[in-house]
């Protein structure tokens, strides 16, 4: 799995592009009627009780726009914050944080709701069971996403097709498993293995090769344990397929080393927050 890092030129270049989207081509028309230069204090609060996640985003977003405006945090990324929580203070020129409040609100919400709902899953599950994210991410916000995921608790999966074997229920539709499999070891070069399988028979027809975890997708929770005591001994067991925060804590009580849930990156709810002048 890739490691997921966010560097100050990559969070700058991303929100630059946000902010470009927002004022493009005349800037904003309706905050530059204030002719003064008025300087305020302003409070970031949230609406309600949250993991926050995505500060330097929202820092970048008002010093992008005004290297005098002042950004100063009293909550820190990847903690938890109730309702009405103050999570920072902004100062400066009332006009330019104007310009910036909506691209920082923006992605401090969904940064924040990957995060919030990521925890949710962790705390169910506890210690003994990894909850990881997918490849089921919104195009070019992955790396932000999978940050995201992190804050909250959660683990990456795989960053993209290149960086691990997933042989997948399509792939078997199309050829035999155990030769997939075999063709995998052999041009392994360091990389790691997972093969799904939905039903026991074809975890039956590839234990004993060796890759790294199999993956039991849309399985009951019945065929699940007994795959995962046929598994355990060889491979890292992990589970997926329409597990939602009611049925996480029974699946993880299957034993199961991981669970993949989807909709924590495309499926989370914005976080509220809120500029208070």
């Amino acid at each position: 799995m890739s490691r997921i890092e966010l560097s100050e030129n990559f969070i700058k270049n991303t929100v630059k592009l946000a902010l470009n989207e927002d004022l493009y081509p005349l800037g904003d028309i309706t905050s530059n009627l204030l002719e003064n230069k008025k300087i305020i204090k302003a409070k970031l609060i949230s609406n309600e009780n949250a993991i926050v996640a995505g500060l330097m985003f929202v820092k970048y977003a008002f010093s992008l726009i005004d290297k005098r405006i002042k950004f100063i945090v009293k909550k820190k990324d990847g903690s938890f914050v109730k309702k009405k929580s103050l999570i920072a203070i902004i100062q400066g020129n009332a006009q330019n944080i104007l310009i910036a409040e909506r691209v920082a609100l923006n992605f401090l919400s969904h940064i924040s709701g990957i995060a919030t709902k990521t925890n949710k899953f962790v705390k169910l599950v506890g210690k003994k069971c990894k909850i990881c994210c997918t490849r089921k991410t919104i195009p070019n916000l992955r790396v932000i996403q999978k940050y995201a995921v992190k804050l909250g608790g959660g683990f990456n999966h795989r960053f993209n097709l290149s960086d691990e074997f997933l042989i997948k229920d399509n792939h078997v539709s199309s050829y035999d498993i155990k030769l997939l499999v075999s063709s995998a070891i052999k041009k392994k070069k360091g990389k790691r293995i997972t093969v799904e399988v939905d039903n026991l028979s074809q975890l039956k027809q590839i234990i004993g090769l060796k890759f790294d975890c199999v993956l039991f997708d849309n399985m009951n929770n019945k065929n699940l344990k007994l795959g995962v005591k046929l598994a355990k001994k060889y491979y890292e067991t992990e589970a997926s397929g329409n597990i939602n925060l009611k049925t996480v804590k029974s699946v993880a009580a299957t034993g199961v080393d991981r669970i993949s849930i989807g909709s924590i990156t495309h499926s989370a709810p914005a976080i509220d927050f809120k500029i208070e002048f």
